[in-house]
């Protein structure tokens, strides 16, 4: 069930001149989107996606999540299972073995659905650990329910936690005949903790397109396409102003949906470019994926061309809409015939010393960028018993990590080649290619439902000792940074703060290494 196709821009209600500059500045300012999707009046008027990525694919959407979350939320409201004045502690009473203090009582679920439940839990706790709701009740109060704004992650998974334990069923499972099969969504994808339970905040994977459906809904009181699927008094509340952040010079927020600075609008969005705004008053969505680094100018990017878009008294076709330009591929280079006829026949062992020091640090050292695990449960990493294995046109790289083995085509001649993984127990498509720079072998993998782009170059030298470099794009150290960052802010002392922001810096070499291995 498709979302009806526009046979113009004027039949939609999109206008091309504005839909064209906007497209120009994202493409002129190099920022990193993946997909673009324009609906308006219930029918796409624009879409492109940027090769390798496709309309087919799902995408990783970082904290877009934490809307969904909310959705299931409201369907839990309408229900009867509880009521946004609930009384957290009331729903997961083991928070009081762990939280003895005034403010839980005080804590209600309208509190987590806005993100002032004045809970701060670290950025960089072990996902691996199983009581995820102990860890929340031990962590910090930093002000009293209702008395401030701070964007914490558990807060949305207290929700999906509270869902699974009263529908008696996972939220996804919860979602598929409210929400998804409604909308025409296959089952999605959305990690989970080690015990089964949606992280809520993060981890849901979905369809430029479905996204697009959910979307529509919020912005015609809960409809799609005439039929109500959302409940139409939870969208107005969810998508309002809920909580006022001027005085903090920041955006004001609902029922985790952000507010925009054009007046009745908001939207969904998540780390590295994952956006859709909500436009009520033109009844038209706008969707995005990317892995852009700086998500502010996306979204200023939009809002400088909103209301102009969607002018529809100006009737003029615009000649010409930019169009992304592909990730390219490793180019076709001359072959190394002497070490591919070596490589063949061997296989390449790399010591887990230095993956164990990258574990512990919880990034994956692997054949993923780690901002595709850093909140996962279950990172993978610890590459070893590596094969190469050259074709006329390809390369067969074939290598063990964590549980699990895997075996992707890389294209040698120019073009790359779409192979399936599995990964930490999740399923990835990756777009892959290699080259020969002289005697160094390079892959560049491009997982089409992440935000990253891995590169890994190996370089053979005597006695067998082969060195493999992996690097990612965008890079891991930006994310060092944000990390680190945000470690400052959950350290009062400020001289231990500096020494875990000094000492965070040094990560990037650690979590991803030079691997030192041997070919036999």
């Amino acid at each position: 069930m498709s979302i009806p196709r526009a046979k113009n821009f004027n039949e939609a209600g999109v206008n091309s001149t504005a839909l064209a500059n906007f497209l120009r500045e994202i493409i002129v300012r190099g920022l990193n989107m993946h997909s673009i999707m324009v609906v308006r009046n219930g029918k796409v008027a624009y879409e492109d996606y940027r090769a390798p990525y496709t309309a087919h694919d799902p995408h990783i959407l970082y904290s877009v999540s934490k809307s969904i979350s909310a959705l299931a939320t409201g369907f839990a409201v309408e229900d009867g299972l509880f009521s946004v004045n609930s009384r957290v502690a009331d729903l997961l009473p083991e928070l009081r073995v762990h939280d003895k203090h005034v403010y839980l009582e005080q804590l209600r679920v309208r509190h987590l659905l806005t993100n002032t439940a004045g809970k701060k839990i670290s950025a960089v706790v072990d996902r691996g650990r199983q009581e995820w709701a102990v860890d929340y009740a031990q962590g910090e109060w930093i002000y009293a329910p209702g008395e401030g704004f701070n964007y914490c992650n558990e807060n949305t998974y207290l929700l999906c936690l509270i869902i699974t334990r009263l529908a008696g069923m996972s939220v996804t499972d919860y979602l598929m005949p409210r929400l998804f099969a409604p909308l025409g969504i296959a089952r999605p994808y959305w990690e989970t903790d080690s015990r089964g339970v949606e992280t809520g905040g993060w981890g849901l994977s979905l369809r430029t397109e479905d996204l697009a459906k959910i979307a529509m809904c919020c912005a015609d009181e809960g409809k799609y396409l005439g039929k109500q699927v959302l409940p139409a008094a939870w969208i107005k509340a969810a998508c309002s102003v809920q909580v006022d952040n001027s005085e903090r010079n920041d955006q004001d927020y609902g029922y985790c949906f952000w507010q925009n600075s054009h007046p009745g609008s908001c939207r969904m969005d998540g780390m590295f470019g994952q956006f859709a705004w909500i436009f009520p008053e033109y009844n038209a969505v706008v969707i995005a994926t990317g892995g852009e680094l700086n998500m502010g100018e996306i979204n200023q990017t939009l809002m400088r061309n909103v209301p102009s878009l969607f002018d529809a008294s100006d009737k003029k076709q615009e000649a010409s809409i930019p169009k992304f330009p592909a990730y390219p591929p490793l180019p076709k280079t001359p072959r190394n015939q002497t070490l591919e006829a070596q490589l063949n026949r061997q296989c390449i062992h790399f010591p887990d010393s230095l993956q164990k020091i990258s574990r512990k640090l919880r990034f994956s050292p692997g054949v993923m960028p780690a901002m595709v695990f850093f909140m996962a449960h279950d990172k993978a990493g610890g590459i070893d018993k590596v094969h190469f294995r050259f074709s006329e046109n390809a390369l067969r790289f074939s290598w063990n990590e964590g549980r699990e083995r895997n075996t992707i085509l890389c294209g040698m001649d120019g073009k790359a080649r779409k192979c399936r993984v599995t990964l930490g127990g999740v399923r990835f498509v990756l777009s892959c290619s290699a080259c020969w720079r002289g005697d160094e072998l390079h892959l560049r993998l491009r997982c089409v439902n992440a935000v990253a782009e891995r590169s890994l170059v190996f370089t053979f030298g005597k006695h067998g000792v082969v060195r493999m470099l992996p690097r990612s794009n965008p890079p891991l150290s930006a994310l060092i940074d944000g990390a680190a960052n945000s470690a400052k802010d959950n350290i009062a002392n400020p001289l231990v703060a500096n020494v875990v922001s000094r000492a965070m810096a040094q990560v990037v070499s650690l979590a991803e290494p030079l691997h030192v291995g041997l070919r036999r």
